[in-house]
């Protein structure tokens, strides 16, 4: 496996840790009725701010992993495999472990900044593919 797979593995753990922080609050504050319906019509009760932060961080990590799964899948797939794609694979990853607290506190603008490092961090590594 090659360490941007190995980057990629661990984003996907964190994805799902990122599912159990969000799930585990949203369920006792919407309750099991809300959660395990359909969900047709809008919850009655409303997220607190840090669960609702934490269900915003969770979907923008879908979002961002979708870019960085494809440059992993790129680099590796193109044995382009360097040590600047594995540092890019890294700082993804360690961005993604940070805006979780950036977003459930709020840290402004320190969540954009984290967010940026990640996304350039993926851009970075599928432009070294190119080269």
């Amino acid at each position: 496996m090659t360490p941007e797979l190995y980057a990629l593995a661990l984003a996907i753990l964190l994805q799902a840790a990122q599912l159990a922080i969000f799930a585990i609050p949203a369920n006792f504050e919407l309750g099991s009725r809300y959660t395990t319906s359909p969900r047709d019509e809008p919850p009655e009760n409303a997220l607190s701010t840090p669960t609702a932060r934490m269900q915003r961080a969770f979907q923008n990590h879908f979002e961002a992993l979708i870019l960085f799964t494809a440059a992993v899948v790129l680099v590796t797939v193109s044995n382009q495999s360097t040590w600047v794609t594995i540092t890019c694979a890294f700082t993804y990853l360690a961005a993604r472990v940070l805006y979780i607290p950036a977003y459930v506190l709020g840290w402004t603008p320190g969540r954009s900044l984290v967010w940026a490092v990640g996304f350039l961090a993926t851009i970075l590594m599928t432009l070294a593919a190119l080269v």
